[in-house]
């Protein structure tokens, strides 16, 4: 199973490239990405992230726009998830700096598990903004946008654009809503045309995700949507021509598919439900337990005993310790919010609790673990002049 390549090979490494082609420090611990240099000279950057694009999948999907322009590969952050890795992209940081470490985080300092993205107690209720907490001073993010040389745009989903979460994170960017693909690119070009100086422009797509989560990600669907996306990359670089553009084209993490067999269900085993303090938090695909001190015996022997052929057992802080999460002195509240143990699931095994009265649901597709179908994702670099 990869682990995240945190020494050049990773979405943070992709970030430290930016950082220092748009004027800004790129963290000292990782070392920009080698498979980009002058590419980044131009005066419009554009990132477009495809939420859930791994390279395993792009290489066995016809996909000619894309495929035929991808450089290489990297690997995303651990957990392989978009609250993880988005966030990489926002920050320019790695989890074990950022401190956001999966859908479900548990934040101490709120005494409340948050999923995080919605910035929403995971019991339900309204969102934290309304109660007074804003996601910006609680989380304690530096925007990438605020640290570039460079007029900096995010073109997002209408939906999100606006969000407590993408506010936080987007500074001093301009925020460009859509609703649709066509939308998307004809946004980002149009920025692109108009640019008179250093541009950095950051696009999210997350239909496939969606998909992908619904229907699998072998399905026909997403295969059908990746068509769409390809065609209309390929037709969005033709209207770049003569902008001095480079487009980056990654994803946040892969995907893979799940028999229903493979979902686990904590109420199905009452006797690890019961050595738990805290609901599971982190991923379905790498869930984080809070152990009771005295019960942590127990927890462990029944997870050899009962889950072994589904999971791996591993210490929390010794995840960190051996770099997981990222390079260097970890966020203050990293500990805190792993947990005591992380359960990492084998191949396409799951492990999913629920809350009383919380709406139970079965993802066809799914992220956050290790296998190559999970972390890897593709690097794709295009200029103008090649479209």
């Amino acid at each position: 199973m990869p682990l995240p390549d945190y020494r050049g090979g990773s979405l943070v490494n992709l970030m430290s490239a930016l950082l220092r082609a748009l004027g800004a420090e790129p963290p000292t611990a990782y070392p920009p990405v080698a498979l980009l240099g002058p590419d980044l000279d131009r005066r419009t950057v554009v990132l477009l992230v495809v939420d859930g694009m791994g390279d395993e999948f792009l290489l066995r999907t016809h996909a000619p726009a894309l495929a035929g322009r991808r450089r290489g590969r990297l690997t995303s952050v651990f957990p392989s998830t978009t609250a993880t890795a988005i966030t990489t992209f926002l920050t320019g940081e790695a989890p074990q700096q950022h401190g956001l470490t999966g859908w479900h985080t548990y934040l101490k300092e709120l005494g409340s598990i948050v999923t995080v993205l919605p910035f929403v107690a995971r019991h339900g209720g309204e969102s934290l903004s309304r109660a007074g907490i804003q996601a910006g001073p609680l989380l304690g993010h530096t925007p990438v946008f605020d640290r570039l040389r460079a007029r900096s745009v995010v073109v997002a989903p209408e939906r999100i654009i606006h969000s407590d979460f993408n506010v936080a994170h987007s500074g001093r960017a301009e925020l460009r809503g859509f609703a649709t693909l066509a939308q998307l690119f004809g946004t980002v070009a149009a920025v692109a045309r108009s640019a008179t100086e250093r541009t950095y422009v950051y696009a999210y797509w997350s239909e496939l995700d969606h998909l992908a989560h619904e229907q699998g990600i072998g399905s026909r669907a997403v295969r059908a949507h990746l068509a769409e996306l390809d065609g209309a990359f390929g037709r969005f670089l033709a209207h770049l021509r003569g902008t001095d553009t480079t487009v980056i084209v990654t994803a946040d993490h892969g995907f893979i598919d799940v028999p229903p067999e493979h979902n686990i269900e904590l109420d199905a085993h009452p006797g690890l439900a019961e050595t738990l303090v805290l609901p599971l938090c982190g991923e379905r695909r790498a869930p984080y337990c809070y152990v009771h001190p005295q019960r942590r015996d127990d927890f462990e022997r029944y997870v050899r005993e009962r889950l072994g052929h589904a999971c791996e057992l591993h210490e929390s802080s010794a995840l960190i310790d051996e770099g997981w999460f990222g390079l260097g002195p970890p966020h203050p509240r990293l500990h805190e919010r792993v947990g005591h143990y992380t359960l990492v699931m084998k191949e396409n095994w799951t492990l999913k609790d629920w809350l009383p009265g919380e709406r139970r649901f079965v993802q066809a597709g799914v992220h956050g673990g290790l296998t190559a179908d999970e972390m890897y994702v593709p690097l794709i670099v295009a200029a103008a002049e090649e479209a």
